[in-house]
């Protein structure tokens, strides 16, 4: 008798079947049983498992099939909850001086343990600082999110922005794009304090043609299309977008170059002059050129409303240094002395401005998500903020899909790293948040978080609350120190 023949019959069934008989390969991590959300198609996927080893994800699939073909040293049930890439926060700031560099370096695992996997800073006054925090992340030898950043951010001669590059003269712009090289910057800032128009162009076209993106303040003498043109990359902040959609804009600019108004009264006439569509048709241009919009509306939104919300009680105090708190003084000082008109007039303009947001969408334009959290932003915190930042724009008339796009695919995009980010998906980075509701449903959602993998690292609700402990323990010994320096002696 032909002692093979079982065997054989075996393998052909086998085949017959489509079973593979061979060894499962081996993975740092499997989440079992997770609904991915495949946040492109606005649509979930359910009974999935994603295979994860080293900083990759390697497999994703039906859950029976990503078990049989993959072992792993840990594995997560995720049945019940969902599955999302790791937030990005595009827009957040470090500084304060250097005395504040701790307090700073100290809110990078809020990021984390919110769920936020990338960061974009757009640039403080410790810009080496940040960049040796970048290079630290990168290598393992700081805990913090992936940290993109500007450096210097470049301005003109005596701004008021410091820790910044000045520029007086064209060759002054050649020397900082050279410098913001060296440095190997993710992007440039620039910024619009004291810097002469026609720099801010130039300087906008040289970063352009060094292969670096811009994003910057656009001066109140240029429009915004003149930016846009010379190659500005994303707009911060939506009141650059609102500008655009004024009809005397061009003659605005031309006024305030010329010294015939200031600002408050440049202010008074674009508001007076905004159309849809003038504004229809710039966002459409925005969107053919691939400029971005980063609407920043958190932070309007708090000073707008300070008369409202002192945020005096707020309990996400407890994670922010008191040097870093002492920074939010001077915008709550200012605030403070607005009178009855001056107040429904900053809670008018917050809601014009908010307004345009649903017409960026509509036009195609692709918004992302950021804070503006950091110094001088007064309660505008790092982590939290950003799903305060998503809830506004659901409220202000996007789809959930459309804002959990805006924090998880937008930044990639930004960065040409979709091949990298943004999607659960095979060859895909392994930073990915689990939650326990669906985002597509509620956007609410971002916050009820589960578990977050930041480049295969897992961190589970009990390490994330550890983190969160640890920061406020931090900022208690914090409090007590400068407690105990105002001491009497």
């Amino acid at each position: 008798m032909n002692r093979t023949l079982p065997r054989t019959i075996a393998v052909l069934l086998a085949a017959a079947s489509g079973t593979v008989f061979a060894a499962a390969r081996p993975a740092d991590l499997v989440i079992r049983h997770a609904t991915v959300v495949d946040v492109e198609h606005a649509r979930t996927v359910p009974d999935q498992a994603v295979a994860v080893r080293g900083t990759d994800i390697v497999a994703v699939g039906k859950d029976g099939a990503i078990a049989a073909a993959w072992r792993a040293e840990r594995t997560i049930d995720a049945h019940g909850r969902y599955l999302i890439p790791g937030l990005w926060d595009m827009h957040v700031h470090f500084g304060g001086g250097p005395e504040l560099v701790e307090e700073n370096k100290a809110l990078l695992p809020l990021y984390v343990a919110h769920g936020i996997t990338t960061i974009r800073d757009c640039s403080g006054d410790l810009p080496n600082d940040v960049l040796t925090w970048r290079d630290d992340i990168a290598k393992g030898d700081l805990f913090g999110p992936q940290l993109f950043t500007s450096g210097a951010k470049i301005e003109g001669l005596k701004p008021v922005w410091k820790g910044t590059i000045e520029v007086g003269s064209k060759a002054d712009v050649d020397a900082a794009i050279e410098r913001e090289r060296k440095d190997r910057v993710d992007f440039v800032k620039i910024t619009d304090s004291t810097l002469e128009p026609s720099l801010f162009l130039y300087a906008v076209s040289r970063a352009k043609a060094a292969g670096l993106r811009t994003s910057g303040h656009i001066p109140m003498a240029l429009t915004v299309g003149q930016a846009v043109d010379a190659g500005l990359s994303s707009i911060e902040h939506i009141d650059y977008a609102y500008k655009a959609g004024a009809a005397d804009e061009a003659a605005v600019a031309a006024d305030f170059a010329a010294g015939r108004i200031d600002r408050a009264a440049a202010n008074r006439r674009l508001e007076a002059s905004f159309d849809r569509d003038t504004a229809m048709a710039a966002y459409r241009g925005f969107a053919r050129k691939g400029v971005f919009v980063t609407p920043t509306l958190n932070g309007s939104r708090i000073l707008a409303y300070l008369d409202r919300d002192t945020h005096a009680g707020d309990d996400y105090l407890a994670y922010i240094g008191p040097k870093l708190r002492k920074t939010y003084d001077w915008r709550v000082e200012r605030a403070a002395k607005a009178d009855a008109a001056a107040i429904a007039a900053r809670h008018a303009h917050f809601e014009r401005m908010a307004a345009v947001l649903p017409m960026l969408q509509q036009a195609g334009v692709t918004i992302m998500a950021g804070t503006d959290a950091g110094f001088l932003n007064s309660f505008n915190y790092p982590g939290i903020g950003l799903h305060d930042e998503l809830a506004l724009f659901v409220e202000r008339g996007l789809t959930p899909a459309q804002a959990l796009s805006s924090a998880t695919r937008a930044g990639p995009a930004w960065f040409g790293r979709l091949g990298r980010y943004g999607a659960v998906a095979e060859g895909k980075a392994a930073d990915l948040v689990l939650l326990e509701r669906n985002p597509l449903e509620d956007i609410a959602a971002t916050r009820a978080i589960d578990t977050v993998v930041l480049r295969g690292t897992v961190y589970d609700r009990a390490a994330l609350d550890a983190m969160l402990a640890r920061a406020r323990a931090q900022v208690a010994r914090w409090n007590g120190a400068a407690a105990g320096n105002q001491a009497p002696h």
